[in-house]
């Protein structure tokens, strides 16, 4: 009883949010998964990270010629990827007849040649104790990836993974895709944006689209606090050339003049059926978070939209559900739906 309560208090308050916005509820089908004993892992020295592991999952046809990247949000883990622990998206993929490749780890990394290894105050990595608490704001002073050493994520997965995949299992490297959530959907616009030979389909879902608008990179700063401790002072100096490089609105006519396949997607910020299935504690948590999360996605999603727009853009599918908070829930659906549209643009 106290779960279902919980369930029309959260619709009545979104409904009185979101439906003078004409938003809906839907409730799509949805998926379980965890670790997948199909795929292998894949390991690959980086010269500046050290080995870098990534999951691989084989095209069930056996083919080498299609190859998708799956990149992860902002609390990547250093053992799995997201998309393979809280989706089935590998097994979806995989039955197209599309090689899977999952690099793992590197949270809030945006998976970008950072300036420096993340610190606070001129402190080295380890210069302060971390404490568990479930806030990246502990861990700020301590260890870890990206903080022992610089991230160097495009890089890796434009040189020292492409090529590996090419020598040791016969991927093609050219014409692949690349999707990802939240900093992972803007990283596959700026992977699709500079390497146009390597990737020609980039799908983005809830991805940050405008990081130069105001007010953009000190919710960043918070953001990367909360998810591991991480500086962006430490990733790009403020306004300059690298973090304009890392703004898909500003290069957003790279991507037109590339015609680079593009599947911009962004949820309402409304909760899915699926989201209030949770346990009440995993609900409310979700929402809490979710919710804000989203609404920004969107509101970057359709700032991207806007530019593009005004470029006469003719490479991009939008997709706007009217129900998917910040959540897994929300990117599996999105995925499902651009599974089509991705086969049809790569190998």
């Amino acid at each position: 009883m106290r779960v279902r309560g919980f369930k029309k208090t959260v619709l009545g308050v979104a409904a009185a949010v979101l439906l003078p916005l004409g938003v809906s509820v839907v409730s799509p089908p949805t998926a379980s998964a965890a670790f997948d004993p199909s795929g292998f892992d894949f390991w690959v020295d980086s010269p500046v990270m050290g080995p870098i592991k990534s999951r691989i999952f084989r095209a069930a046809d056996g083919n080498t010629n299609r190859v998708v990247y799956a990149l992860d949000g902002m609390r990547a883990t250093e053992n799995i990827s997201g998309w393979e622990n809280d989706t089935n998206i590998a097994q979806v993929l995989t039955s197209w007849n599309i090689n899977v490749v999952m690099p793992v780890g590197g949270p809030s990394s945006f998976y970008a040649d950072w300036a420096a290894p993340s610190s606070f105050f001129g402190l080295p990595a380890g210069a302060g104790s971390s404490a568990n608490t479930g806030s990246g704001a502990t861990e700020v002073l301590g260890a870890g990836p990206g903080k022992s050493y610089r991230y160097d994520w495009e890089s890796f997965l434009t040189n020292q993974l492409r090529w590996a995949l090419r020598d040791r299992l016969g991927f093609n490297p050219y014409r692949n895709g690349a999707f990802g959530l939240s900093m992972g959907g803007s990283a596959a616009l700026t992977l699709a944006a500079y390497h146009p030979d390597q990737f020609s389909f980039a799908g983005s879902f809830s991805g940050y689209l405008n990081i130069s608008a105001p007010g953009m990179r000190e919710l960043i700063r918070t953001a990367m606090i909360d998810a591991g401790g991480y500086n962006v002072d430490s990733m790009a100096p403020p306004w300059g050339p690298q973090w304009l490089r890392m703004d898909p609105f500003v290069f957003a006519p790279t991507l037109v003049a590339n015609n680079t396949r593009l599947w911009i997607a962004a949820g309402s910020g409304l909760p899915m059926e699926a989201d209030l299935q949770a346990p009440f504690g995993v609900a409310a948590d979700r929402l809490l978070r979710g919710s804000p999360l989203e609404a920004l996605a969107l509101a970057n999603t359709r700032a991207f939209q806007v530019r593009m727009d005004t470029l006469g853009a003719r490479n991009v599918v939008y997709s706007f559900p009217n129900a998917g908070l910040h959540a897994w829930t929300n990117w599996q659906d999105e995925a499902y739906r651009m599974v089509p549209d991705l086969s049809a643009n790569i190998g």
